[in-house]
C-alpha cells in the first residue's frame, strides 16, 4: 500500500477486518486494543442494544448493560481467551448480564416502552399494533421471548440462538415457533377487530 492512504480509506480496510482478528488485537497495547474494540462496537453495539432492551425492557439499563458487555470483550481479548464465534460470543455475555440483571432486580415484568420507530411517522394503527406487540412480547415465558427476540430482532440462526443459550437446535425450534404460536393468539382479537373496520 501506497503513502497516500486517507485515514478514511484507512477506517474502512479496517472495518472489513474479520472479528477474531479484531478480537486477537484487544490483547495488544492500549492504541491497536482500542482501535479494533472501537470497530467491534461499531459493528455490533446497536445488535447488542436491541436485545438488552427487549429482555429488560428498560432503555437506560440497556445500555448500561451494553457497555458492560464490551467491558467484558476487552478484558476477555486481554486474556487472550481462545473463541470461535465472535458474534455468538458477544450475546453469551450480553445474555448472562441480563440475567445477572434481572435476579438481582427480581422484576417478574417489564414496563411498555416505545418501539424505536419514529412514531411521527407511524399511522396511529400501526402505532397501537407496535404497542400491542410489545406488551405480548412481555406476557410471553421469559425462554420463549428470548429466544423469538434473538431470532426476531437480532437476526441470530437456529445455530447461533442455540449456542447463546446453551440450549438444542430442537428446543430453540420449539421455543420460537411457540412464541410465535403464543403471540398469534395475544393478537389474534385484535387483528380480527382492525379488519373489522377496515
Amino acid at each position: 500500500m501506497g503513502m497516500g492512504i486517507t485515514q478514511q480509506q484507512r477506517r474502512a480496510l479496517a472495518d472489513e477486518t474479520p472479528d477474531l482478528e479484531l478480537y486477537a488485537k484487544l490483547a495488544h497495547e492500549d492504541a491497536p486494543a482500542q482501535a479494533a474494540l472501537s470497530i467491534l462496537y461499531r459493528r455490533y453495539s446497536q445488535r447488542i442494544y436491541t436485545y438488552c432492551r427487549k429482555i429488560i425492557g428498560d432503555s437506560t439499563t440497556a445500555e448500561d448493560l451494553l457497555q458492560e458487555t464490551f467491558v467484558k470483550v476487552l478484558e476477555s481479548g486481554r486474556q487472550q481467551r481462545a473463541i470461535e464465534n465472535f458474534p455468538a460470543y458477544l450475546m453469551t455475555i450480553a445474555r448472562n448480564l441480563c440475567l445477572s440483571h434481572r435476579a438481582r432486580s427480581k422484576r417478574q415484568f417489564v414496563e411498555v416502552e416505545d418501539f424505536h420507530l419514529s412514531y411521527r411517522d407511524v399511522p396511529y394503527e400501526q402505532r397501537e399494533l407496535l404497542q400491542l406487540i410489545q406488551a405480548s412480547l412481555e406476557l410471553l415465558p421469559e425462554d420463549y421471548r428470548e429466544a423469538f427476540v434473538l431470532r426476531e430482532y437480532n437476526g441470530l440462526s437456529y445455530n447461533e440462538i442455540a449456542e447463546v443459550i446453551g440450549e438444542s437446535l430442537d428446543v430453540v425450534k420449539v421455543r420460537i415457533f411457540r412464541a410465535k404460536k403464543k403471540l398469534r393468539d395475544i393478537l389474534a382479537p385484535y387483528l380480527a377487530d382492525l379488519h373489522s373496520k377496515a
